[in-house]
Formats: structure tokens, C-alpha cells, sequence
């Protein structure tokens, strides 16, 4: 009976780290994307910005100028890293979650494992549907 109840108080311990974990990674990719918006607001309002060469940022605590093309390839490059950031936790997330709920005993997601179509992929089947 002991040796029991201590095998599901270790099964629930087990199953309630992972739930942990993939709330943890929800709200990293949560984060992120906050992130993003913030950077493609920021890369609008440096189009938008017609007249001056050279802007101010915020970094940390203090004002540096930059020039304006040389910050928007910043904000692109951070763009492009958060991207891929944010592709392998949900990639992660996926492997995370079918986990979860194989230790629940739960069935597998099986459409939450579908992957969308490449350009490549679209492009033949229009190619083909034409013909």
C-alpha cells in the first residue's frame, strides 16, 4: 500500500513537471512574440520617418544615435533570430505536449503534428491542377 501511494505521488510529480515545463515554454513563446511586434513596430515607425538620417534608441538605460539604415538591419537581424527562436520552441512544444499526454494516457495528437505546405510544395500542385 505505501509502495503504492509512493509510485503516484512520483507519477503525479512527473506528470506536473512536465505540464511545468510546457507552460514554461508557452510563455517563452508568449515573450517572443511580444518581442516581434515590438520590433515590426518599431521597423514601421523608422519607414514611416521620412525626414531625419540618423535616429535615437533606447539601449539599457541610455540614448545612442544610429543611422537609421543601420538600425533597421539590426531590428531585421533580431527579427530573423527570433523567428527561428520562436520555430524551435514550437517545434519543442510539440514533443512536449504529445509527452504530456502520453503520461496522462491520453490519445495522440495526431493533427497537431501536421506541418504546412512550402512555397515549393504549393507552387507543383498549382503547376499540376493547371494542366
Amino acid at each position: 500500500m505505501v509502495c503504492d501511494s509512493h509510485r503516484v505521488l512520483r507519477k503525479l510529480t512527473e506528470v506536473e513537471m512536465v505540464a511545468e515545463d510546457v507552460f514554461a515554454t508557452k510563455q517563452q513563446i508568449i515573450d517572443l512574440d511580444m518581442k516581434r511586434n515590438r520590433n515590426r513596430e518599431a521597423l514601421n515607425a523608422l519607414k514611416n520617418d521620412l525626414h531625419s538620417k540618423k535616429v535615437k534608441v533606447c539601449l539599457g538605460q541610455m540614448f545612442i544615435k544610429f543611422q537609421k539604415s543601420k538600425m533597421q538591419e539590426m531590428i531585421q537581424k533580431d527579427q530573423e533570430q527570433l523567428d527561428t527562436e520562436m520555430n524551435d520552441l514550437h517545434k519543442g512544444l510539440k514533443v512536449k505536449v504529445n509527452r504530456l499526454n502520453e503520461m496522462q494516457g491520453k490519445a495522440d495528437l495526431g493533427a497537431y503534428n501536421l506541418l504546412p505546405r512550402s512555397y515549393g510544395e504549393i507552387k507543383a500542385i498549382k503547376s499540376t491542377l493547371k494542366q
